[in-house]
Parts: structure tokens; sequence; C-alpha cells
């Protein structure tokens, strides 16, 4: 009986130690594919910095398998615009790195979002507005403002009156 009990301890240690190393290089594993990286390099800046513990957003990051997916349909929605006439440039990706400085730009010199945490980020000329701002009214001026920008054909506004975590709009970075 004794040699049965150890056997059977002995199994478990083993089933034990099995799982722990399969599940140690599962998340190593899941570690390596979970890499994300800005790959389509969409232009995203911080305009504002006034209100302290703004949740952070955390930016257009894809992994290999997300940037895999979403190739073929940014190549075609980036496309259409040109051959319907309505972008000058063949791609509409093309202009968000001209977009998002002069963005940028018009916030920082406005002067009525200075006491905000705004971060921009360019997709296609839809500039997605993310943040902290003191009242609603000022979301909306700054969402108005941004229309106002050449080349921008929408604004999404995800914008939050004051810095809590809890309800916000956007992914966040981790604290």
């Amino acid at each position: 009986m004794h040699s049965v009990e150890s056997g059977g301890l002995r199994g478990a240690l083993l089933s034990l130690l099995t799982v722990l190393a399969v599940s140690s290089a599962s998340a190593q594993h899941g570690a390596a594919v979970q890499a994300r990286t800005n790959a389509f390099n969409d232009p995203f800046v911080q305009v504002t910095r006034a209100i302290p513990h703004c949740p952070v957003p955390e930016g257009p990051l894809y992994t290999e398998a997300e940037v895999r997916e979403l190739a073929h349909v940014r190549s075609q929605h980036g496309g259409s615009c040109h051959r319907v006439g309505r972008c000058r440039l063949p791609n509409s990706y093309l202009y968000d790195a001209e977009i998002i400085p002069r963005v940028q730009r018009y916030i920082q010199q406005d002067g009525r979002f200075d006491d905000t945490s705004v971060w921009v980020l360019g997709e296609r000329r839809l500039v997605t507005l993310m943040g902290c701002v003191q009242s609603q009214a000022q979301a909306e001026a700054l969402e108005k403002a941004v229309w106002l920008v050449d080349d921008v054909m929408g604004v999404i506004n995800l914008l939050q009156v004051g810095a809590e975590r809890d309800g916000v709009r956007y992914p966040v970075l981790p604290p």
C-alpha cells in the first residue's frame, strides 16, 4: 500500500509539474504572440497635458495576426475614396501624416483647450480624440474645432469629462 501511495503521490507531482511546464510555455508563447506594434504607422500624439491622471490611451497597436487580417481591409478602404473622386491622393491613409500635425498645432494654438489632456489618432482622414476635458461643452467645442482642419473627413469624439478610469471609452495603457 505504501508503494501505491508513493506512486500516486509521484504521479500527482509529475502531473502537476507537467501542467506547470505547459502553462509556463503557453504563457511565454502567448507573450510572444501578443507582441503589438503600430505596424501601419498611424499617427498618434498627445496634444495637451493639463489634467493629471487622465487615462492614457493605448494607441494603435496590432498583433501580427491583426495586421494580416486588417491589411486587405485597409487597402480597400484606403483606395476607395480615390476611386470615387473624394480624395486627390491614391490612398486616404496617406493624408494622416499631414493631418495629425495640423490638428495638433490647431488645438495647441486655439487656447480654449489648454486645460485638457488630449491625444489624437489619425486613420483614413478620421481623427479620433481621446483623453480628458473639463466639460461636455469643451469636448463638443474641441470636436467642432478639429472638423475645421483641412482634409479631415470625420471626427470620433471619445473624450471624457474628468480623469476617472471607470467608463473610459477607449483602450487604455495598464496603470
